[in-house]
């Protein structure tokens, strides 16, 4: 406790980070934040971690910032892939909104097009990266409520068809989910603009 004397009374320690498996001599370093009391600043206390940190722990925090650019890519792909196959066969994707009995399945078709343009760039780029993350949950929540009701479908290849379009678009929206947790990571357009 004598590292804490410095530290004025209107400031206090925040819980500790739970970082699993950290190595004993690694050490991590926990917030001390004040209240917001003018002229105050939060300050960075190291502390060393009872726990071992696995070498992939390690890894993966080492390269954090490029696996979430490369997790958005991936995430965006999906995207890019099915704005790119409407844009090339659009009659084809009004037929299959017409078969869905959605009303003006060609407006449907131009909205789904541009709304995976629009995720596909802010995604790849990073800009408004948690906006467009809640933006894809609720697009692919949508389109898997209208598309992919496997339950409604004959046992047999077309609901197993279903139901994996229904499992794929759960780990979209998990995906979505983790890019909401992250944002979009220093490689993005969102860092470079806030600075």
């Amino acid at each position: 406790m004598s590292d804490l004397r410095g530290i004025k009374r209107s400031t206090r320690i925040m819980p500790q980070p739970f970082v699993p498996f950290a190595d004993r001599d690694t050490i991590i370093e926990v917030q001390v934040s004040s209240h917001g009391q003018p002229g105050e600043e939060a300050v960075a206390m190291p502390f060393r971690a009872p726990w071992q940190t696995s070498r992939v722990d390690q890894f993966a925090t080492s390269i954090a910032d490029l696996l979430i650019l490369i997790g958005r890519i991936l995430l965006a792909w999906v995207f890019v892939g099915s704005a790119y196959g409407a844009l090339l066969n659009f009659s084809g994707s009004v037929g299959y909104f017409r078969s869905l009995n959605l009303p003006v399945p060609y407006l449907f078709t131009m909205l789904t097009v541009a709304l995976e343009v629009l995720l596909s760039v802010g995604l790849i780029l990073g800009i408004a990266t948690r906006y467009c993350a809640i933006l894809t949950f609720l697009f692919v929540l949508s389109a898997t409520a209208i598309a992919h009701r496997y339950w409604e479908y004959p046992a047999g290849s077309q609901q197993i068809g279903q139901y994996n379009h229904f499992l794929k678009n759960i780990s979209i929206m998990g995906g979505a989910l983790l890019i909401l947790a992250t944002g979009g990571g220093r490689f993005s357009l969102d860092r470079r603009l806030i600075g």
